[in-house]
Formats: C-alpha cells, structure tokens, sequence
C-alpha cells in the first residue's frame, strides 16, 4: 500500500472527524498526491489527488468500482432503494428512471421557481448589519426542492412538510449519522431517536402525497420530478414502486438540499472577502452577461467543494501508478486535494474565476460532482440553481464583508460549509429589484 500517517486508526479516525481540512493537507504534504490512511474500521483507504489516477477509477467498469457498500451508512434515512446505495443493475435502471427530470427543457422549466425562491428570501434580509447567509440559502434549496421536486404549491401541505423536512435535515447534521455506535434510540430522546422519529413523520407526509398524486387526474400534465417518476416505467413497462419513489425523493433532498445550500453559503462568502470579483460579477450580470458568473461558480466549487471526497471499493484486484490494489481496497479520489493540486493549478489557494475563462481545467481536474457511471444525477439542476441565485441577489443588493479575515471550513456531518455561516452585510436595496 502507499504510505500514509502511522498513528492508530481511531486516532486518525479522530482527526478525519474534527479536522479534516488539516488532516488532508498535512498528510499530502508529507506523503504525495498518494497515501493510506486508516477510517473507522476500514484499514485500506487510499487518498488520491492526482487527476489521472482520478480518470482511471472514474473510468473503470463499475463492477469493479462499487459505491453501494461505501454508502451503507445512509440506509436507515434513504432506504433500500435510493440511488446512492445501489450497484449493478439495479442501479443502471433507477438511474436512467431519474435522469429526464434532471436534463434539458425541465431545468429550464426550473429557473422561475429558483428565482422566486430567491426573492422572497432576499426581501428579508436586513441592511447594515451583519447576519449569516446559510440559513437564508437552506431554506432557498427547500423551498426550491418542495416546487420543483415534490410539485408543492403554496398551501398547508407545503408548509407542513416544510416543517417536517427541515427538521429532518437538521437532525441530519448530527453525528449519529457518522458514527454507528452513537445511533441508540433510547427511546426517542437520543439525537439518532429524534431523527428516526421525524424520519417517521416525514414518510408518511410523503406516501400520502404520492397516493394523492397517483389519484390526480391531471398527474400526467405536471412538470415536477414527483409526477415524472411517477409515471416513469423501465425497459419492461414496469413503473416505480411508492417504496422507490419515497427513496429517490429522499435521496434527492438529503443529497440536494444541504449540498447545494453550503455552495452558494461559500459563493458569497468567498466573493465579499475579494471586492475585485464581486465588483465584476455585480457588473456582468447587470449586463446579462453570464460567461464570468458560470466561471465564478465553478471556481467556488473548485477552491470550497461541499464534499470533499468520493469513493470506490474494489471487488477486484486493479493496478493503479505501480501497485497492485487488493479486492475490498476503498479508492477515494479527493476532490479537496485535486482542486489543490499545485501541478494543476496556479496559486492553488487563490480565489481566480478567470482561470475558467482562460485555461479551463481538465475533466478530472475539477470534480465537485464526482464522475463516470456515478456523476451526481442533479449536477446541472445544481450549477443552474446557484446562477439563478447568486444573479437574483446580486440584483436586488449590494452585499459586502462583515470585516475580518474569510472564514474556516467547518464540517456539517458529511459536507463543508463555512465556519460562521457565511456572515455578510447588506449595504443598499437596488432600484432595479422593481
């Protein structure tokens, strides 16, 4: 195996947990853009950092890179049936069910729901004083995903399932979901308890939507993810099952929702602490121009990615830059460290959307959303939402820094997000919000 820290497995275990910025940088610095390390009870994961051996796992058969395995510790939350958690053929079929609602003429259909979300968050926002961004881009990704998802207009079952999902996702960010032994129910009082309590209130809100929609006579006319999977069928003619269909729609709001509302959290936190970038975002999308706003997103996923690893275990022995790779081996591309990588970017560190203008990087070079057979299925409702946002705010406020160095990247359960909540100030109320 590749060398890697020598310390116990807990301990590095400890570290991955609470510091795992530092625990990334520190052991590349001493071991290579290739090392070992020891997670949980997991001995053999491999960090890889290089964007070719990134290309070869990506690139590989997928029954010899599984995911499934490596995900077993959402199962309780997303059940059986969710995207994340399959392999094989099972997972090619869900995957080609949930892909039309996630391409084409339907994300476009999205962007208006996207805006008006982001209106009506912006419109609350006080002028002056400093006040933290990511709760108001939590509850734009939710509002977002009850529209454009679940097909919920405004009404009381929008407002109870809001309530119910946002507790869910709350709940969620505890450390019970990473840790298998804190997950004790202790009658409902632990913090694995409450989320398995709520879990229970949320899926049947869910299943009693979903029989309300299968009962709707005009189901065939809604343009919503819900009502398209709903009338999904396989190479068979076989439709999903209500089973399947609750898994994917919790799948797509535990995977979309925290994700996607971190990313513009650091969108904003990174263009207030560099004026120069924000002064020419406010500039080209007031023009209508959205060239440089596409690259200041893609430069934010590059210098902040939300998840700063993937995974592949082996099912076979594979050879990878001079070793011999043993089945049941974890192979863990770190987007964190690629988009670090000094051999492929200039000043790493830097925040220099330019740099997607210039000299885009390689396929490999940049992969905030995973790759090959796995991609994230909601990438483009991903970059598309956070250029719908991130171009309504700009034209409704100024924004600048609270003061201060930008912030640290803090961990929420399995995502990165910032230290302090991506704390702004809004500076004026734009006439051209009319």
């Amino acid at each position: 195996m590749p060398p890697g820290p020598r310390s116990p497995a807990f301990v590095q275990t400890l570290r991955w947990i609470f510091r795992p910025e530092a625990f990334m940088r520190r052991t590349a610095e001493e071991h290579g853009d290739t090392f070992t390390v020891r997670l949980g009870p997991q001995v053999d994961v491999v960090f890889l950092s290089d964007p070719a051996a990134v290309r070869r796992v990506f690139q590989a058969s997928p029954e010899t890179m599984m995911m499934g395995d490596i995900n077993g510790l959402f199962r309780p939350i997303l059940g059986i049936n969710s995207l994340l958690l399959l392999d094989g053929d099972e997972h090619f079929r869900q995957r080609k069910l949930l892909l039309p609602p996630f391409h084409g003429e339907h994300i476009k259909r999205y962007r208006e729901i996207m805006e008006q979300a982001a209106i009506e968050q912006v419109e609350s926002w006080p002028v002056g004083r400093p006040f933290a961004l990511l709760p108001h881009m939590q509850a734009i990704a939710l509002n977002v995903i009850l529209r454009a998802v679940f097909g919920m207009e405004a009404g009381p079952r929008r407002d109870e399932m809001r309530g119910l999902v946002a507790r869910l996702l709350d709940l969620c960010q505890s450390r019970s979901t990473m840790l298998p032994q804190l997950r004790v129910r202790l009658g409902g009082l632990s913090p694995w308890g409450r989320l398995m309590r709520c879990l229970g209130q949320v899926d049947r809100a869910l299943f009693a939507e979903i029989e309300r929609r299968r009962a709707d006579p005009d189901a065939a006319s809604r343009l919503d993810v819900l009502s398209l999977l709903l009338s999904a069928s396989d190479e068979d003619g076989q439709p999903m099952t209500d089973q399947e269909v609750r898994d994917q729609l919790l799948t797509l709001l535990v995977a979309g929702h925290e994700t996607t509302a971190s990313a513009l959290a650091w969108a904003f936190e990174r263009l207030v602490h560099e004026p120069r970038v924000l002064g020419r975002l406010s500039d080209e999308v007031t023009a209508g121009r959205e060239d440089y706003l596409e690259a200041v997103v893609k430069e934010t996923l590059r210098l902040r990615p939300v998840l700063p690893i993937v995974a592949r275990k082996l099912t076979e022995p594979f050879r990878l830059e001079g070793y011999r790779y043993p089945a049941g081996t974890v192979l863990m591309p770190c987007v964190f460290l690629v988009h670090r990588n000094p051999k492929v970017y200039d000043d790493p560190e830097e925040f220099a959307p330019e740099r997607f203008l210039a000299n885009p990087p390689s396929t490999y070079a940049w992969i905030p959303f995973g790759g090959g057979v796995r991609r994230c299925l909601g990438a483009s409702f991903a970059l598309t939402e956070m250029r719908v946002v991130l171009s309504t705010v700009l034209r409704r406020v100024e924004l600048e820094g609270p003061g201060g160095r930008g912030e640290r990247i803090a961990r929420r359960s399995f995502t990165f997000s910032p230290g302090r909540q991506g704390r702004v100030v809004v500076t004026r109320r734009l006439a051209a919000a009319a």
